[in-house]
C-alpha cells in the first residue's frame, strides 16, 4: 500500500532552509574572500570583489541549479537585512533631512527616465511593453519594480526576463564605473550618496556602489533609494488607468504594488527609532555596521553568482541599448540637478 508523506510547516520550512544551504554558503565563502581582498585593496572595496568574483564564477559554468535557492536567498533576505542594520546609525531627524533635500533630484530623474524611454525607445525600435518595463526598472527600484509594473500589464514573459536582464547588466556597470567616476569629478561622500540613491537601479546596487565609494556615503544613499522607491505606487496606479482606458482588463494594480513593494522598509524605520531613542551604544551600532558591510559583500557575491549570460545574450542589442541610453540620461539628469541646487 502506498504512503502518503504530509509535510508539516516545520519539516517544508526545514527542507527549504536545507535546499538553500549549498548557495548561501557558497555566497558567504565567496564575500568572505572578497572582504579580504578589500583589505589589499581598500580603494575597489568588498561589493565589487564580491559581483566580479561571483559574476566569473557563474561565466566558468561553476554554479548549478541546485545552488539557485540559496542565490536568492543571499541576494534578496540578506541584502534587506544589512539595509535594516544601516538603519541603526541613522535617526528620524537625519532621515527626513536627507528624504526632503532629494525631492527635486527624484523628480527630475523619474521624469528623465520616463522621456528617454520615449526618445531612445523610439530611435533603437523598441516599444510596448518591453520599453515600459526598462523605463519604470531604471526609474525606481530595478526588478521590484518591473514585477509590480507586470501585474498590471500582464506583460509577455520574454519581455519581462529581458527587461530584467537588462537591468541587471546595469547594475553591475554602476557598481565597477560610478566610484571611479565619482572620485573622478571629486564629489563628497553626500553628494555621491545622492547621486547613487538616484541614478542607480536596485537597492543592492546602490547600496553596494555607496559602500564602494566610501562609507559615509552609504547611509545617505540608502534613505534616497527608499525614497525613491516609494514611486511604485503612484505609477503602477497611472498604468491601471492608462490600462482602463483603453478598455484593456486591469484588475489589482494596488495589490501589484503591494506584492512587490519592499516592506522591509518598515523594519528599516523600526531601527531607526531605535537609534533615535539612543538605545544602542556607539560600540552596537558601529558593529553593526560592520555586519552590515559584510553582508553587503555576501548579497552582491549572490548576485553576480546568479549572473545568465544567456539571458543577456538573448534579450538582444536593442533592449540594451535602451537600458543604456535611460541610464545615462537619469544619470546625467541627477548629477546636474545635484550641481544646480548645490548639493
Amino acid at each position: 500500500m502506498d504512503e502518503t508523506v504530509v509535510l508539516t510547516p516545520a519539516s517544508s520550512r526545514t527542507r527549504t532552509a536545507l535546499s538553500a544551504a549549498p548557495g548561501l554558503a557558497l555566497a558567504v565563502a565567496v564575500g568572505l574572500v572578497a572582504t579580504g581582498l578589500a583589505r589589499l585593496a581598500p580603494t575597489v572595496g568588498a561589493p565589487v570583489f564580491a559581483i566580479l568574483l561571483g559574476a566569473l564564477t557563474a561565466l566558468a559554468g561553476r554554479t548549478t541549479p541546485a545552488l539557485r535557492p540559496g542565490l536568492r536567498v543571499a541576494s534578496r533576505p540578506v541584502l534587506q537585512l544589512a539595509v535594516v542594520l544601516f538603519g541603526f546609525g541613522l535617526s528620524f531627524a537625519a532621515v527626513a533631512s536627507i528624504g526632503l533635500s532629494s525631492l527635486p533630484v527624484l523628480a527630475s530623474s523619474l521624469a528623465g527616465a520616463f522621456l528617454g524611454a520615449l526618445l531612445f525607445g523610439r530611435l533603437f525600435g523598441v516599444g510596448g511593453d518591453l520599453r515600459t518595463l526598462i523605463s519604470v526598472g531604471t526609474a525606481i527600484c530595478g526588478a521590484s519594480a518591473i514585477a509590480a509594473t507586470d501585474g498590471v500589464l500582464r506583460a509577455r514573459e520574454r519581455d519581462v526576463s529581458y527587461a530584467i536582464a537588462t537591468i541587471f547588466t546595469f547594475n553591475v556597470a554602476a557598481v565597477l564605473l560610478f566610484p571611479l567616476l565619482g572620485h573622478a569629478l571629486h564629489l563628497s561622500s553626500h553628494t555621491f550618496g545622492l547621486w547613487a540613491g538616484t541614478a542607480v537601479n536596485d537597492v543592492s546596487s546602490v547600496v553596494a556602489t555607496a559602500t564602494s565609494f566610501g562609507h559615509g556615503a552609504t547611509a545617505y544613499a540608502i534613505v534616497v533609494k527608499l525614497a525613491r522607491t516609494l514611486a511604485i505606487i503612484p505609477i503602477t496606479l497611472v498604468l491601471s488607468l492608462r490600462r482602463a482606458r483603453a478598455a484593456e482588463v486591469s484588475t489589482g494594480s494596488f495589490a501589484a504594488a503591494a506584492s512587490s513593494f519592499p516592506w522591509f522598509i518598515l523594519a528599516f524605520v523600526a531601527a531607526v527609532g531605535v537609534s533615535s531613542l539612543g538605545l544602542l551604544g556607539p560600540a552596537v551600532a558601529s558593529a553593526l555596521g560592520s555586519l552590515a558591510t559584510f553582508l553587503i559583500a555576501v548579497a552582491l557575491a549572490g548576485i553576480g553568482l546568479s549572473t545568465d549570460l544567456a539571458a543577456i545574450r538573448r534579450a538582444g542589442v536593442r533592449p540594451l541599448a535602451l537600458g543604456a541610453g535611460v541610464w545615462a540620461v537619469v544619470a546625467g539628469v541627477s548629477l546636474a540637478v545635484i550641481a544646480l541646487t548645490h548639493h
